[in-house]
């Protein structure tokens, strides 16, 4: 009865121990089988690994791309702040050109005008200078007459004044006229005029007028001289140019 015992524990014994090596040889494929496909799948050489390869190449490519990209940017803004610098100083050029264009425009117009080569027009003044009333029988009559140098104290006078054209007697006057007192008559550029002698000067009327009528000026001068003096400011004077036959 004892043997019979002993012998089924034995077998029991020994199926228990073939079934753990069974057991420990599935874990063990399995874990084989596990640690096979984690190294084909993330190991060395693996789709995934060369995946993660390609993903870091292209970031790294982007990442020098975006590096080149940057630095043509800094070279390109550069350029632009280089070439804006160059267009300001050429603006700033053409701007200077322009004023210096306009300045010698206007010397040239104020070169014509003075020197009467042009019609002008414009607001002004006139000045009429007339001989003085006298009494030839107990008055020296040169005391009495408008004498060029009288003319010529308004002229220059008004010229200094800022006058743009002149005329005297509707005479345009340059900037050489010749005027010469023959007697009770005026000759300027060789043409002969009688009293009363009408300037006409074309410019700011209230410069020309104040120049004339400072205290102690030129019209205290003329009236001290007996002569009579009247001035009117002009809204409009038409002044032509000076003939050709005059000019010559």
């Amino acid at each position: 009865m004892k043997k019979k015992v002993m012998t089924v524990s034995l077998k029991t014994s020994n199926r228990k121990k073939r079934n753990n090596r069974i057991s420990y040889a599935l874990v063990f494929l399995v874990l084989g089988f596990m640690l096979s496909f984690s190294y084909r799948t993330l190991g060395p050489g693996s789709e995934t690994q060369k995946m993660r390869s390609e993903i870091d190449s292209k970031e790294e490519g982007f990442r020098e791309e975006l590096i080149e990209q940057k630095e043509r940017n800094k070279q390109l803004n550069d350029e632009i702040s280089s070439k804006q610098k160059k267009i300001a100083k050429v603006e700033q050029s053409l701007s200077d050109s322009e004023e210096n264009h306009d300045l010698l425009v206007k010397e040239a117009r104020s070169l014509r005008l003075l020197l009467g080569v042009v019609p002008s027009s414009g607001q002004g003044l006139r000045v009429e200078l007339a001989d003085g009333d006298y009494d030839p029988a107990n008055q020296n009559p040169n005391e009495y007459i408008v004498h060029e140098s009288q003319v010529l104290l308004v002229v220059n006078e008004l010229k200094i004044a800022g006058a743009q054209a002149l005329s005297i007697n509707g005479q345009r006057l340059n900037a050489n006229s010749s005027i010469k007192c023959t007697g009770p008559v005026i000759a300027i550029d060789g043409q002969t005029y009688p009293a009363p002698f009408v300037v006409e000067a074309i410019g700011d009327s209230n410069a020309l007028n104040a120049s004339l009528v400072l205290k102690g000026g030129v019209m205290d001068s003329l009236l001290s001289d007996n002569i009579e003096i009247k001035i009117e400011k002009q809204k409009e004077i038409l002044m032509p140019a000076l003939r050709d036959d005059i000019q010559g």
